[in-house]
């Protein structure tokens, strides 16, 4: 009888800590899904660091962000190296300015559960992720997902508001590195000129990829 009682005891245990965790998840499904609702264009400045699987920091940068839904995106890192990557609609465009180089990419069906592209898509967030855990730290609601597909560099990303704003992204990529944003004078909805979302190749950079459209 006391097995029983053991086992019930336990299982009602679990049950309770599923119960739980489903719960977390729809809190914070539904939290990610209230900031995408009606969102058509961002903009902030940017902190990002970059820490290897020890925790220890690799890399830092600093710069700002700008997106306009659906597909379009801009990130110019200023420090500590020179880096612009644009999201036209149709490529992504990365060009270095110390190596003088330029890399484009289609944008794609591999790109849809990207961090970025959870940001600027027009696509529905339960297509691309599956929101895992969601908890409050602090001042910071966190919530945590997962890439439904298998072919992407990160293995998870979660999101911190701090009310209604997003403040935090954390991403863990494949080789056990995380890239850490913290965001500031964030503006939703701002009006921003189509100009952005266009790159133009610079005079003598190498291009590495297909400038085309189609």
């Amino acid at each position: 009888m006391r097995f029983l009682n053991l086992a019930a005891a336990l299982l009602l245990t679990m049950v309770a800590c599923l119960t739980h965790a489903a719960s977390d998840a729809a809190a914070g499904q539904q939290k990610v899904e209230s900031f995408l609702q009606g969102l058509q264009s961002l903009q902030a400045q940017f902190k990002q660091t970059l820490t290897d699987r020890n925790g220890l920091t690799v890399e830092e940068a600093n710069g700002t962000l700008a997106i306009r839904r659906p597909d379009r995106f801009r990130w110019d890192y200023r420090e500590p190296n020179e880096q612009v990557i644009v999201a036209d609609g149709s490529r992504i465009w990365l060009y270095d300015a110390d190596l003088e180089q330029v890399t484009v990419r289609k944008l794609d069906d591999t790109l849809s559960a990207t961090p970025a592209m959870l940001l600027s898509g027009q696509g529905n967030l339960q297509d691309n992720f599956s929101v895992t855990q969601s908890s409050q730290e602090g001042a910071v609601f966190w919530v945590r997902m997962q890439p439904k597909r298998d072919d992407t560099d990160f293995k998870w990303v979660r999101l911190g508001f701090e009310g209604n704003a997003l403040k935090f992204m954390q991403l863990a990529d494949k080789l056990g590195q995380t890239t850490n944003l913290e965001f500031s004078q964030l503006e939703r909805n701002p009006a921003l000129d189509p100009s952005r979302f266009t790159f133009t190749v610079p005079p003598g950079a190498d291009v590495i990829g297909d400038t085309s459209r189609n």
